[in-house]
């Protein structure tokens, strides 16, 4: 199966691969500049960063991938208490493309209407693919159930994608949640994607700054390892079990209180950036160490421009 490239907008990638935008520091600029020279799109997550850190990562996102050419795009939770400063901040550092999800954002396309800036929205049914296109996104990740971090659905991307797909025609749908390699790529293609969002694989990347006890997590978890989970942002999670996990299933996890203010709303059962900071400062048991449903198909760390090398040989060794 040949691989395509993929358009959006006015940007174009060689090879359909987006990184997922990962949060906490998961995918800063060298592994999403790492992605873009190889062909795809990388994407900075912007959460748990502050501003000024990200403006710095995507000028130095720039500065990486200009010899290729290579796009810069930024993830932004919708469900952040700063996401329209972010939104512009990213529109004044000239990123080529915004992915947003975590909540659906009617602003942000009048926000970009008239910039450089392409919005792609992530989406988990056919009504808020319908909607992303009416209000102006360039293009829609169709994200199911078996993605890492926050989730906007119970369903899988198997009963999703056909649906959005069959209703969103004028722009790009790509397919996202547990795509790990290249035959994965392939069964979506067929199915009628332009391309496909991914993320887990990318943690056991060289470039990827989690540390070595984080990627560690991944390579050792068993499929029966990864559950969801309650989250304070209000929806559940996809994560790695382990001490963490068990106390927030048995209600016994301690809440000092609020510590950054971070999200429009909260429960305050815990302080998951306080978490999630914490698995990224290598605490794997008393911090939250997110992933999709098939992380524990990971078995190596390898070069991001490797990982793409490998999926793109995967995919166009199935017949078409």
């Amino acid at each position: 199966m040949k691989l395509k490239e993929l358009k959006i907008g006015k940007f174009k990638a060689r090879i359909p691969i987006v990184q997922g935008g990962m949060s906490v520091k998961n995918s800063l600029s060298p592994l999403a500049a790492a992605v873009s020279n190889a062909g795809g799109i990388g994407v900075i997550g912007a959460s748990a960063i502050d501003n000024e850190e990200l403006r710095l990562d995507i000028q130095n996102c720039r500065r990486l991938t200009a010899a290729t050419g290579g796009l810069v795009a930024v993830n932004i939770m919708y469900a952040i208490r700063w996401f329209a400063e972010t939104v512009k901040l990213c529109i004044d550092e000239g990123v080529d493309l915004i992915f947003q999800g975590a909540g659906f954002s009617r602003e942000i396309y009048k926000m970009a209407e008239g910039t450089n800036t392409e919005v792609v929205s992530i989406v988990s049914s056919a009504k808020a693919g319908l909607m992303a296109e009416r209000l102006g996104a360039s293009a829609v990740v169709v994200e199911g159930t078996e993605a890492g971090g926050h989730l906007g659905t119970d369903r899988s991307i198997d009963e999703i994608f056909p649906e959005v797909r069959a209703a969103v025609r004028s722009i790009p749908v790509l397919a996202a949640g547990g795509i790990t390699d290249g035959y994965d790529i392939a069964k979506y293609l067929k199915m009628g994607a332009d391309g496909v969002q991914i993320a887990s694989r990318f943690v056991c990347s060289d470039e990827c700054s989690a540390p070595p006890a984080y990627k560690q997590m991944y390579l050792n978890c068993q499929k029966e390892d990864i559950v969801t989970m309650y989250s304070p942002v209000g929806y559940p999670g996809r994560a790695i079990r382990n001490a963490l996990i068990n106390k927030i299933e048995d209600g016994t996890v301690e809440f000092p209180g609020c510590k950054n203010q971070c999200l429009k709303r909260c429960s305050y059962k815990y302080c998951i950036s306080d978490r999630l900071l914490k698995a990224m400062a290598g605490d794997v048991e008393g911090g939250l160490v997110f992933s999709g449903a098939s992380a524990w198909k990971i078995k190596e760390i390898l070069p991001a421009a490797k990982i793409i090398e490998n999926m793109v040989r995967e995919t166009e060794s199935v017949p078409e």
